[in-house]
Parts: structure tokens; sequence; C-alpha cells
């Protein structure tokens, strides 16, 4: 089943996305220029299968576009598949519907995208979080340096815990996911080392995305044996979770978005991957004319494009301000936090 929603001159007023716009128009005649020139275009998006109202990664895909439409005036869409066999079939759909940037959100989307691109060398395609050897003219590769805020999450939980014990649940294992459950893994032993503390960190994963029932036994497993925050980047699946924490009045860490308005008690922080600012900039490159084909574009927080919230109601204002001095290191480069696996073990020999 393939769904779409399409927006030709809808407005929305909200906060966020006006926020997201605030870096690139500066004065009522350039936000007429913008607009002017956005009207020729149309930029669409396909999800992955989490969604888009999975609360996180895809949801913040499509606010990027909301953004982009709110400030220059193109159509944007959405097409939402059911399968992984969707993806090239929505892509095409795209590009016969007289899209001109086409979107894959998720790395589960580059191979459609790789072979869509080759069928249509005239449309540009975007792709959220994979890297090609050789990416084609008209395809543009964006990826996260997702360890950054998962360090920074994983050293605030390592500060929190009462119990000792904090955990990591993980939708599938890949590349991707290894930024967050390694960059979360060193930032709790980097806040073992600097308080001289012996926090436990444990991993589980569920397999999948969007089974959010799972999420939520792994995640009443994790609790009952102790642990006391569980950093979840799971997707939909991730939504289980969350509430879990809720019933058992744990904590837990939001992902990819600022999830605290699902549960303000129980999340206590959130590992923010911030989809929308790239979105919202490379298709506003795209529409200035930018050669933004055969590229990989890398966001992370020098970029502003991935970090914590400001909001920390539920920790200490010292642990806050701490995991403040980690992001300024880390934009430095004077910290830089494990990827993988191997990078993780190199990481903590050091410390």
């Amino acid at each position: 089943m393939i769904m779409a929603v399409l927006f030709t001159g809808c407005s929305s007023s909200t906060s966020e996305l006006k926020l997201l716009m605030e870096w690139t128009v500066e004065t009522a005649q350039e936000a007429a220029s913008v607009q002017e020139t956005g009207k020729k275009y149309r930029v669409g998006m396909i999800t992955d299968i989490g969604g888009v109202k999975d609360q996180g990664f895809n949801q913040s895909a499509w606010e990027g576009l909301l953004a982009f439409h709110e400030l220059t005036g193109a159509v944007t869409t959405f097409l939402e598949s059911d399968t992984t066999e969707d993806f090239a079939p929505n892509l095409s759909a795209l590009v016969e519907n007289g899209y001109t940037l086409c979107w894959g959100v998720g790395y589960q989307c580059a191979d459609a995208v790789l072979a869509v691109a080759e069928e249509y060398p005239e449309v540009n395609f975007a792709v959220i979080d994979n890297e090609y050897e050789d990416a084609p003219e008209n395809v543009t590769s964006v990826v996260f340096r997702a360890q950054e805020p998962s360090f920074v999450v994983g050293y605030i939980a390592a500060r929190v815990t009462k119990t000792g014990k904090v955990g990591f649940v993980g939708g599938a294992q890949s590349d991707i996911i290894d930024q967050f459950h390694y960059g979360y893994l060193a930032g709790v032993a980097y806040a073992n080392q600097e308080q001289h503390t012996n926090v436990e960190a444990f991993v589980q994963y569920v397999g999948d995305f969007v089974d959010d029932k799972k999420g939520e036994e792994l995640a009443n497993e994790m609790y009952a044996d102790g642990c006391d925050i569980i950093y979840a980047a799971a997707g939909g699946a991730g939504l289980g979770v969350i509430r879990s924490a809720g019933e058992t009045d744990h904590f837990v860490i939001g992902v990819d978005k600022d999830q605290a308005y699902l549960d303000p008690k129980h999340i206590l922080t959130s590992g923010m991957k911030k989809v929308d600012i790239a979105i919202l900039r490379v298709s506003q490159e795209y529409t200035q004319g930018i050669d933004i084909g055969g590229r990989t574009l890398s966001f992370g927080m020098t970029e502003g494009a991935v970090g914590i919230p400001e909001g920390h109601e539920n920790y200490a204002d010292e642990i806050y301000d701490d995991a403040i001095a980690l992001c300024d290191l880390i934009k430095a480069g004077k910290l830089i936090p494990p990827m993988n696996e191997e990078q993780y073990l190199a990481f903590i020999s050091k410390l």
C-alpha cells in the first residue's frame, strides 16, 4: 500500500518550523525572492517502513520538507511504504508525478535510490544514512555523526543512574545503529573514568524498527534486571521502550527528535539527529542551483545537526553544563566519539 500527502499551499506556523528556517531568510525581500524561486520545484520523499508517524526519524524528515515548503513555496509530498519492496515503485511514482528531487529516508532505501536514479538520470535523488563508494552524478548522500549525541547521552545516563546499570535498545543491527550503540557505551565509559564510577551498560536489539511490543518487552526485562535508564535507538520499536519506562516509572532516552513531549516525566533527554535540518538545507541548495549531485554530506555537532535538548528538568544543571562542555570539545575536534566496535575498543583503551 502506498500513501501520500501533498502540500501545495498549506500553512504551518509552529515555532519548530520557524526555528528551522531562521538561518536562511533574513529579510522580507529575500523571503519573497526565495518563494518565487521555490514555486518552480517539486520535492518529495519516501519513508522507510517505520512510517511518517514514527515520532522520530521519518517524522523529522517530513518536518524538514514542511519547513522547506513554508520557506520556498515548493510542492512537497511523502510516500509511505509497507515493505522494502515498495521503495523503488514509490521513487518511480514521485518521478512520474513531476518531482525533480526525490529523497529516500534511511539506509534501507539505498539500493532502490541507486536503481531508480540510473533509470532517471535527469532527476536528482538524495538518500539519508547511506554513503556510496562511487555515487552517480544525480545522487546525494547525507550521513550523520550520530555517535556524537549518543556519546553525550551515555555520559548523562552514567551520571544520573541510581542503580549503576543503564541499557541500550537498538532496532536492527547495522553500521548506522553502531554509531548510536558504541557512541553511547563510550559516553558511559568516559563518565566512569571521570567520576571514578563503575556504571554497567547492557545492550539488546529488537531486530527491526517497527515492533513496539518487542521493544516494550525488552525494556521491561532490562528494567526488571536493574537498569534504570535505557537509550532507545529503534525507530517505531522505541515507542515500546518509552511506554515501558512510563509504566515502570523509569527513565528512557529519546532519539532523533527531542521526544520529551511523549512522556515529560520519564524521558531523561534525547540524542537528537536532526534529519529535518539536513533535508531543509540540501533541498534549498538544490533550488538555489547548487550542484548537489555525486556528493556525500556529513552532518554533526559542528553543523548544528545533532545534539541534545536544552530542557533538562529531569537531571541536574551541573550534569547538563558538563554535557554541554563535552559538546564543545566534540565541536572543536578535541573529543572524537567512536562510531563502531573497533573505534570503541581503541577509545576505551586510552581512558
